[in-house]
């Protein structure tokens, strides 16, 4: 995500690092630059005209503070215009009403992940003490009905359905089963086309006049770039939506939408999807994102996802049998399992400030926990608690119950010792209260076998 932005940013920093003060030479070479590492990553024209106006007029009326090197205080400026242009602040989803149940309506082009994303949501007001309901509106896709309740179904949220073609008459109904039922949130899919046409637009204003939506949400696919927005911009003016959720934001290097749609519709992005799991659904921050661009890390992002989904009881248990120098294959395998419900190897990276230099980004490129997962699967329980009595004969037998090679067994056989070693020292420095940043991440090379 932004990879191409961040690295020609980057570049950009880099020949101001020299430089000892800011005058309009050097700030006028630099805002070229950045105007054209913004055009490259698919930013809106006018957006970008705008952002370096804005960012050439601070830094040269900034008074030079003597313990700040000008490329350090451009960062600073860059940083503040980024976070502008994407909203300033997070906005929240708004369900407060007096109604109940509250209605969420989400609107959107077909293939943009519109369905998949009301079961995120879904999932995500469930988690924070929601009871929702989906409601399967888009009648015109063919399986639009049966994707939503298989995604229902994975969730653990109802979803109302009807044999209909009014969806309308669909939604209306699903609201009176919310509010009969207890459901305090209803989230409804509508229908999307290929492209912008009048039916469309016309059953979705209908829609939001008769439910009268506390928050209407428009979906778009961020790998379209500035199409993203000119779409956004269609749909707002028929439809006045609330908030904009970026989907496949994770396959995008460029992320112009990201950086053009509130300043070109005025609305805020509240979600961005990084994944197609049900759990790749991020709160947008746009303080946080202009952090992830400029390559600083989100270490808030990172804390708060561990804390949603790690155990936190495995892992001091995990610390405590690392401390007395019990870890295992199996604690590994579990660590592994925690370390997946987090997301991407790739997103994670991003998120921890620093990490992101430390390793090339072709080495995250296809990494893959299955051949660890076979191999270690493979091996009996005794084999998993003490590693050491796998012998030639144990190594060929797990190759071939794996579909791996012996060689793959070795590697990680030999990786594991190494990690558990550098893992021990790690948190018993941690323990006393010294720093420590390991030198190398091991397992890499079959991970991405």
């Amino acid at each position: 995500m932004f990879d191409n932005l961040s690295d020609k940013l980057e570049a950009t920093f880099k020949k101001l690092a020299g430089q000892a003060t800011i005058n309009e030479v050097n700030i006028g070479i630099a805002m070229r630059d950045i105007k054209r590492a913004l055009l490259g990553a698919d930013v809106n024209y006018k957006v970008a005209k705008k952002f370096v106006e804005e960012v050439r007029e601070r830094a040269l009326g900034q008074d030079v503070v003597k313990s700040v090197s000008p490329a350090q205080m451009i960062v600073k400026i860059v940083s503040d215009e980024l976070t502008e242009i994407m909203g300033g602040e997070n906005r929240p989803l708004n369900l407060t009403t007096k109604k109940t149940p509250a209605v969420v309506m989400v609107a959107g082009l077909q293939g943009s992940g519109k369905t998949t994303f009301c079961a995120k949501l879904a999932k995500r007001l469930k988690k924070n003490g929601k009871h929702p309901l989906l409601i399967a509106a888009d009648v015109y896709r063919p399986a639009a009905v049966e994707q939503l309740k298989t995604l229902g179904e994975q969730v653990e949220v109802p979803v109302f359905s009807l044999q209909e073609n009014d969806a309308l008459k669909v939604a209306l109904e699903g609201v009176e089963t919310a509010r009969s039922k207890g459901n305090d949130v209803v989230i409804v899919d509508t229908a999307g086309r290929l492209q912008v046409d009048e039916a469309m637009m016309a059953e979705a204003e209908a829609l939001k006049n008769q439910l009268k939506p506390e928050e209407l949400l428009f979906v778009v696919d961020a790998m379209i770039g500035q199409e993203a927005v000119n779409t956004a911009k269609v749909f707002n003016e028929r439809l006045d939506f609330d908030g904009v959720v970026l989907t496949k934001l994770d396959g995008d290097a460029r992320g112009g939408s990201a950086l053009s749609i509130k300043q070109v519709v005025d609305k805020p992005i509240k979600f961005m999807s990084v994944g197609e799991k049900v759990d790749d659904l991020d709160v947008f921050y746009p303080d946080r994102m202009a952090q992830r661009i400029l390559g600083m890390g989100d270490i808030v992002s990172f804390v708060e996802k561990a804390q949603e989904t790690l155990d936190l009881e495995k892992t001091r248990q995990m610390q405590s049998r690392l401390l007395k120098n019990e870890f295992d294959l199996d604690d590994f395998f579990e660590q592994l399992q925690q370390l997946k419900k987090m997301g991407s190897i790739q997103g994670l990276v991003e998120m921890v400030p620093g990490l992101n230099k430390m390793i090339p980004k072709q080495d995250l490129e296809g990494l893959d926990f299955k051949p660890i997962e076979a191999i270690i699967s493979s091996m009996t329980k005794e084999e998993r608690s003490t590693p050491e009595i796998i012998n030639g004969s144990r190594r060929q037998r797990i190759a071939n119950g794996s579909g791996t090679r012996v060689q793959d067994v070795n590697m990680l056989l030999k990786q594991f010792k190494e990690m558990k070693k550098m893992m021990s020292s790690v948190t018993k420095m941690t323990n006393s209260g010294r720093k420590v940043m390991p030198q190398n991440l091991p397992l890499e090379k079959l991970m991405k076998r």
